[in-house]
């Protein structure tokens, strides 16, 4: 990258969770930014927060000019999405968003550069990309090289989704929540609907007619708009008392023969893949050792004898990293790399 090629980048939530790991994902993979502009609400303008060894002030969202970013990564929610990400658009800003609010959208394309890069190119029809479900990045990463092995038939999947996927509230409620337990404090419930302390809640997001949770339900048409239409899925989605790192059992449906030797071999060859399966006491990766991580690791490989051409596996990732923040920040690189060649801002 020559030293002109550089590029200006608003990180709009930057206080939160997802903004603040996208600012460290930003250092650590030391992305060609000429500037990094660090974007929340009012009540947050002058905040202090760091980017590598500096530290950035923060702009508020409302009086941010977008006209002077390249490439905003917003991660502040639906709310706030809704209204400014259009504008920000609008000013020729490309919008990267962590939200659910553009996933499904036909002229919004959703990504996984692991999995679909070539969609990246219809950006151009609303200067938004969406960034997946934290539960589904992780799942497409680990079935795509798989279904290009083998088409996939059919996916059944069961989520162990730490509390970090419900912001900074919900960590504090565990943390909260497991001390007063041991001190006999009052059970406080604000952010689930269960005791999440040494529990576990089959309930993430609102419900749905049909039974099945929102989440469920994006996990399955989020595969399917990335990876294939014609795949069949069911998925139940499951909160446990984990801080970070979510965790999937996957059972997968193939619709010819796949020998585990070729799985294997497959995934190992995969980006963004990393294996870790021996049959023996620590031989597999669970939420602990993924925290920090940018790789989705693949452990429990086995035949699934209950179906034809069934295997099984176990899925571990960092669901702040490659199920947020990492993820928008490889769809900026291949947006740099493939269309962004230069810029739009002058004198940065």
């Amino acid at each position: 990258m020559s030293a002109e090629n550089k590029y200006v980048i608003a990180i709009v939530g930057a206080t939160g969770n997802v903004g603040r790991e996208m600012l460290n994902i930003l250092d650590e993979r030391k992305f060609p930014a000429a500037r990094v502009d660090v974007v929340a609400s009012r009540r947050s303008q002058g905040r202090e927060v760091s980017f590598g060894d500096r530290t950035l002030k923060c702009q508020a969202l409302e009086h941010y000019d977008f006209a002077k970013a390249d490439i905003a990564l917003f991660a502040c929610g639906s709310g706030p999405t809704k209204e400014y990400a259009p504008k920000a658009a609008k000013a020729g800003c490309v919008v990267i968003d962590n939200s659910s609010l553009y996933r499904m959208e036909e002229d919004v394309p959703l990504i996984v550069p692991e999995v679909n890069p070539q969609d990246i190119a219809d950006y151009t029809k609303r200067n938004i990309i969406a960034n997946p479900n934290c539960s589904t990045a992780q799942l497409v990463v680990a079935l795509k090289p798989l279904h290009d092995l083998a088409r996939i038939k059919r996916a059944v999947v069961a989520t162990y989704q730490s509390v970090s996927g419900a912001g900074n509230a919900a960590m504090d409620e565990l943390f909260t929540q497991t001390r007063g337990i041991f001190v006999n404090d009052e059970m406080k419930r604000e952010n689930f609907t269960k005791q999440i302390a040494f529990n576990v809640i089959p309930h993430i997001d609102v419900f749905m007619k049909d039974g099945a949770t929102k989440e469920e339900w994006k996990m399955v048409v989020e595969t399917q708009k990335m990876l294939d239409p014609d795949i069949a899925m069911s998925t139940t989605c499951v909160r446990v008392p984990v801080f970070v790192g979510h965790s999937e059992a996957v059972h997968i449906e193939f619709e010819s023969a796949v020998s585990l030797d070729d799985a294997r071999a497959a995934l190992d060859n995969a980006p963004g893949v990393l294996v870790v399966d021996r049959r023996e006491d620590e031989g597999y990766v669970t939420p602990v050792e993924c925290v920090g991580e940018f790789e989705t690791f693949v452990s429990r490989l086995r035949v699934d004898d209950s179906v034809e051409h069934g295997l099984a596996l176990w899925v571990v990732s960092d669901n702040l990293r490659k199920g947020a923040a990492l993820n928008a920040v490889q769809i900026a690189e291949l947006l740099i790399e493939k269309h962004l060649t230069q810029s739009r801002i002058k004198g940065d």
